[in-house]
């Protein structure tokens, strides 16, 4: 069909629909911008409505939440067991619980590793190692219950983002910025909008989702989880708070979302991420972005293809079911998975002197690069492998503003940390490996640190 009749028959059936037509689109994307994309006051800072949703449940079932971690891990281990070793029928013939719960081996093993760390965690026995406030007792009774509160909330709202057309309004109109610069459908500008003003497990979460539903190929979905998923803002003035930069927080930002922008246009482009597949997980009916009738603007035809979408979802049964979905699958197959990953990494940063020994290598390159106290600096440039916190924790003590403000703004712009995103990456459906987020972070590192260094030597 030539682009003038596809305009006729568009124009013809946008002509057919009513004001509940548009409204069916309006309302639930406009609710579902303000829950997860509109900052507001909250304590002593912003941060967005779901973040606060969650937050508020913490508080109230702070006592409880571990205990209810490990009743979930323990299903997640029991169910896994089940289908490998007796294959009930139940499980094997329902298409959700047998994605959910028939893993490969090493996803396996990490689920039982996962529930056997949270109950060490939980009851203080065994190695203190495993379980001490830095390392599985962190996990279990400050990480845990915030992804757990923030799945809840994130899962059953996130299909008014999703279900009703926004996407593909965004992706009529982004489309002609995002594919030639960040080789990405317009689409993924939500991702990374959500992350930056929310939170990046909420970019990661939304990200799994479009990934499964056949929306990103394998690779366009590795590039928008390991380099779209960008750390709040909220995040970030903690880690410059905890520096004692909060007073350079406008400059610091500025130059992680510069780094941030390079990264972004440079890593889709160089392995491992341009070497992923682009190929869908799931064929879906859908028609390229960029497949826009002649005389009609991006965002008339995003309308037109919102609407339709608003269409297809008009039953909120489903809705309410696939939001519920979307709680399980995070619940059961991400958690177990950040648990033990998490943990393991943080004995490692915590108890051995491993980042210690491959930051060694940077001291002469920090020492040519100008950067004071670039021995004391050097154990901080990998660690943030494990936990994002962790630079800021180990370089507070560092006298120099210009380290420290080095330090805080390549912790920030490394984004692969496998005590939240790293594990969520790992624990999700999307294609990537250990090995590439071990690459891709040791990568966004060695681009990021020059540019952040020369930032930091004009401005101090």
């Amino acid at each position: 069909m030539s682009g003038l009749s596809v305009k006729k028959v568009e124009k013809e059936q946008a002509q057919t629909y009513s004001l509940a037509d548009y409204l069916r689109f309006i309302i639930p994307s406009l609710i579902g911008v303000l829950i997860f994309m509109i900052p507001v006051p909250y304590e002593n800072g912003t941060t967005v409505p779901v973040a606060i949703m969650a937050q508020g449940l913490g508080g109230v079932l702070e006592k409880y939440i571990p205990a209810v971690a490990i009743v979930i891990m323990g299903i997640t281990f029991l169910g896994s067991s089940l289908i490998k070793l007796v294959k009930p029928a139940f499980l094997v013939n329902s298409r959700f619980w047998s994605n959910l719960f028939n893993v490969s081996t090493p996803f396996f093993l990490a689920r039982a590793i996962g529930f056997v760390f949270a109950i060490m965690a939980f009851f203080q026995v065994g190695p203190e190692a495993i379980w001490s406030e830095n390392t599985g007792g962190f996990l279990l009774t400050g990480l845990i219950p915030v992804l757990l509160t923030t799945f809840l909330f994130a899962g059953l709202l996130l299909p008014l983002l999703l279900d009703f057309g926004l996407l593909d309004l965004c992706g009529s109109l982004f489309a002609k910025i995002m594919r030639p610069i960040f080789t990405l459908p317009g689409r993924s500008s939500m991702d990374c909008l959500a992350s930056w003003i929310g939170d990046g497990t909420i970019g990661v979460f939304l990200t799994n989702k479009q990934y499964e539903d056949g929306y990103y190929t394998e690779r366009e979905a590795a590039v928008i989880s390991t380099t779209f998923s960008v750390v709040s803002i909220t995040f970030s003035l903690v880690v410059i708070t905890e520096l004692g930069l909060e007073h350079m927080f406008l400059p610091y930002y500025l130059t992680v979302a510069g780094a941030g922008i390079v990264l972004a246009i440079v890593m889709p482009r160089i392995p491992p991420l341009s070497r992923k597949k682009d190929t869908y997980c799931k064929e879906i009916d859908m028609e390229k972005e960029t497949s826009i009738p002649a005389n009609t603007t991006p965002f008339k035809w995003g309308v037109v293809k919102a609407v339709e979408q608003a269409q297809k979802n008009s039953h909120a049964a489903s809705v309410i079911k696939g939001g519920i979905q979307n709680v399980i699958d995070m619940w059961l197959g991400v958690i177990p998975v950040v648990m033990a990953i998490g943990t393991l990494s943080l004995v490692v940063a915590e108890y051995t002197p491993f980042f210690e020994w491959i930051g060694a290598p940077f001291v002469p390159l920090l020492t040519l690069m100008q950067i004071p106290e670039a021995s004391e600096a050097s154990v901080s440039i990998l660690v943030g492998f494990a936990d994002m916190f962790l630079p800021a924790i180990l370089s507070s003590g560092i006298e120099s503003e210009m380290t420290r403000f080095v330090i805080g703004c390549l912790s920030v712009s490394q984004l692969i940390y496998m005590s939240e995103v790293g594990g969520l990456i790992l624990g999700s459906k999307l294609p990537i490996s250990f090995k590439d987020l071990v690459l891709v972070f040791l990568i966004r590192t060695l681009i990021a640190l020059p540019i952040i260094v020369i930032v930091a030597h004009f401005i101090f």
